[in-house]
């Protein structure tokens, strides 16, 4: 990260700032452009929270310091000329100040969001249940019980799954498998893991099997 603080050429712009694409590391859409300085670049990778320069006020504005919706830095790139930055980041809310998700119109495109992605949009939303907890939500009466009452549904969802894949009725059985897939996610949660990490096992796995058997 250091190295793209040093190497970003800040110094081709007469201003000192160079643009930033904000895109969500989970759906990929592209939120928001800004810009960076040497400095707000430092203070992103030094805090975690995306941080640009404000060329009307002429300071530094963290992203959500005024509306809670703050973009979580993830990891930075830099294009082939050195003079551009890519900033995928996680938001914790809208980022466009209309109240939309994006600044590019993209809401719409909500409704065509890949389902398999829909799985990390919903674990952060356990994680979120995790450490705001509200007495209304299902999912945070299940981190308040503990681990084996989590442990005990995830065991009930997995045998009414079984059941229900003896019978030929596609909305029950892609039900049970639904609610099995959302406590292994809030399990998964408790013990301080994401359906990610499950994912880069599988991921492993097929490379694994994958490899040409060396020959001798």
């Amino acid at each position: 990260m250091e190295q793209i603080l040093h190497e970003t050429d800040f110094a081709k712009y007469p201003d000192g700032l160079v643009p930033a694409i904000i895109q969500d590391i989970r759906t990929r859409r592209v939120l928001m452009l800004g810009y960076m300085s040497r400095e707000s670049l430092k203070k992103t990778l030094e805090t975690g929270l995306v941080t640009f320069f404000s060329r009307s006020r002429q300071v530094l504005w963290t992203k959500g310091e005024t509306s809670g919706n703050y973009l979580h830095f993830v990891e930075v790139r830099r294009d082939c000329d050195h003079d551009a930055l890519l900033i995928h980041a996680r938001p914790s809310g809208p980022v466009c100040h209309t109240g939309a998700d994006t600044c590019f119109s993209e809401d719409a495109d909500e409704i065509n969001e890949d389902p398999v992605m829909f799985l990390s949009r919903l674990q952060d939303i356990v994680e979120d249940r995790k450490t705001l907890s509200t007495e209304t939500s299902y999912t945070s009466r299940l981190f308040a019980e503990g681990i084996n009452k989590i442990a005990q549904k995830v065991g009930e969802e997995a045998v009414e799954l079984i059941i229900e894949a003896k019978d030929d009725n596609r909305e029950l059985l892609l039900g049970e498998a639904a609610d099995l897939f959302y406590h292994t996610i809030v399990l998964l949660a408790y013990k301080g893991y994401a359906v990610q990490d499950v994912a880069n096992v599988l991921k492993k796995r097929h490379g694994e099997k994958q490899a040409p058997a060396s020959s001798h």
